[in-house]
C-alpha cells in the first residue's frame, strides 16, 4: 500500500549539517510543517560525506529516507511521490537536472522548487552552468520558492519564465535556538563553512579587528578552511560545530559576525539562517551590508552594520552593555515574531494551498 504524505521534499541534506546550510533550514521549516499537522517525507541522496557526519539521523518531525540514484528514487518512491499533495525539490541536489526531469515525468499533483541558493543559481545559469537546475526547467514548477526576496522574484518570472516566484526565507527553530546562559568566552565570533568569496570579508571584519585588539577574544567555527590561513593568536578555531551546540556558541559571544556571499550581496534580500539563529539566542549581530537587510532588522536598533574593520573595532570598544542588550532585544523580538520555522511553514502551506 502506498504511503500518503502531505509534503515530500527531495533535498540536499536533512541528516547532516556538515559543510552546508541546507540541513538547518530544512529542519526548522519541516518542524513547522509537522506542527501544522502535516505528514512529511524527506528524501536525501545517500553520499559518503554526509553519511559520515550525520547529526540528525532520526528526525522526530518527518520520515527520512535515502536513495542511491535517480533510477533508485523512481523505483522505490515513484508511487509515494505521485500520491503526495506536493513535492518540493531543493537546490544543489546531486544530479538535480535529472532528478527534476524524472519528477516532472510522474504527473505530480504539485511540483515546486525551493532555491536555498537563488543568487548563486541565477549567476550559474547566466554562465551556462546547469549543475543542479536547467534554465528550461524553471517553467515546470508550480511555484519557485526563493531564499531571496525583493527584485529577484520579478526576474525569476519575467526573465526566466517561472509561473510564480515566492520568497521563502530561511528560518530558525525557536524551540532549539534560545539563550543558554553560557558564560561569555568570546568578544566576537563567526560560524560558517569556508567560502573563497566570504573570506575577504571575514579577514576585514574579524581577523583584522583581532589583530588590532589583542586583548580581546575571537572565534571562527566551521570546516574546510585552508591550512595556509594565518590566524591571529587571539582567534580560536573550531573545525565543526553541530547544530545542537550552536545556541551555547552564540550565547558565549558578546557579538557575532554575519558574512554574506558575494552573489547574495549583489541580489540583496537574502538573509542567512545564521542571522536568525543568533538573534533568537539574544546575541547582538555585526553584519556586512546588503540591500534589504535593514528592512528585516533595522540598522542601529536591531543590528550593527560594518563597512570596515574600524566599524567593528568601534562597536567592540564603545558599545555599553545596555546598548548591546537593547540591540539583542530588538532583533530577538523581530525574529521570534516573523522568522521562525512555524511562521515560515505557514507561509509555505498557504502558498501551496493557493496553487
Amino acid at each position: 500500500m502506498t504511503e500518503h504524505f502531505d509534503l515530500v521534499v527531495v533535498g540536499l541534506s536533512l541528516s547532516s549539517s556538515w559543510g552546508n546550510g541546507h540541513a538547518t533550514t530544512f529542519r526548522a521549516l519541516l518542524r513547522g510543517v509537522a506542527a501544522e499537522g502535516k505528514r512529511v517525507l524527506f528524501l536525501e541522496r545517500d553520499v559518503p560525506w554526509y553519511a559520515n557526519n550525520r547529526d540528525l539521523p532520526d528526525p522526530d518531525f518527518c520520515e527520512l529516507a535515502y536513495f542511491s540514484s535517480v533510477e533508485d528514487l523512481l523505483q522505490r518512491y515513484g508511487p509515494t511521490l505521485q500520491a503526495a499533495c506536493a513535492v518540493v525539490v531543493g537546490s544543489y541536489v546531486p544530479e538535480g537536472v535529472a532528478v527534476i526531469d524524472a519528477l516532472a515525468s510522474l504527473g505530480l499533483a504539485r511540483l515546486c522548487f525551493y532555491d536555498i541558493d537563488t543568487p548563486v543559481t541565477l549567476a550559474k545559469l547566466e554562465r551556462g552552468d546547469e549543475e543542479y537546475l536547467a534554465r528550461r526547467q524553471i517553467a515546470l514548477f508550480d511555484i519557485y520558492f526563493s531564499f531571496s526576496g525583493g527584485p529577484v522574484l520579478g526576474r525569476l518570472e519575467q526573465q526566466y519564465g517561472a509561473r510564480r516566484a515566492a520568497a521563502l526565507y530561511c528560518s530558525v527553530d525557536s524551540e532549539r535556538y534560545q539563550p543558554t546562559g553560557a558564560a561569555k568566552r568570546w568578544d566576537l565570533g563567526y560560524l560558517g563553512t569556508y567560502s573563497p568569496d566570504r573570506q575577504p570579508t571575514l579577514e576585514r571584519l574579524l581577523l583584522e579587528p583581532a589583530r588590532q585588539l589583542p586583548e580581546l577574544r575571537f572565534v571562527v567555527a566551521g570546516p574546510q578552511y585552508p591550512a595556509e590561513i594565518e590566524w591571529p593568536a587571539n582567534v580560536e578555531r573550531i573545525e565543526h560545530l553541530p547544530p545542537a551546540e550552536h545556541p551555547d556558541f552564540y550565547s558565549a559571544q558578546r557579538f557575532t559576525l554575519n558574512v554574506t556571499r558575494a552573489d547574495m550581496i549583489a541580489a540583496g534580500w537574502s538573509p542567512s539562517v545564521r542571522l536568525f539563529e543568533a538573534a533568537a539566542c539574544h546575541t547582538p549581530i555585526i553584519s556586512d551590508i546588503w540591500p534589504g537587510l535593514t528592512e528585516l532588522l533595522p540598522a542601529g536598533e536591531a543590528i550593527i552594520l560594518a563597512q570596515d574593520s574600524g566599524d567593528v573595532v568601534d562597536a567592540l570598544r564603545s558599545l555599553a552593555e545596555g546598548e548591546r542588550n537593547a540591540i539583542a532585544d530588538r532583533a530577538q523580538a523581530v525574529v521570534l515574531a516573523e522568522h521562525t520555522g512555524k511562521a515560515r511553514a505557514r507561509e509555505l502551506l498557504k502558498a501551496l494551498a493557493a496553487s
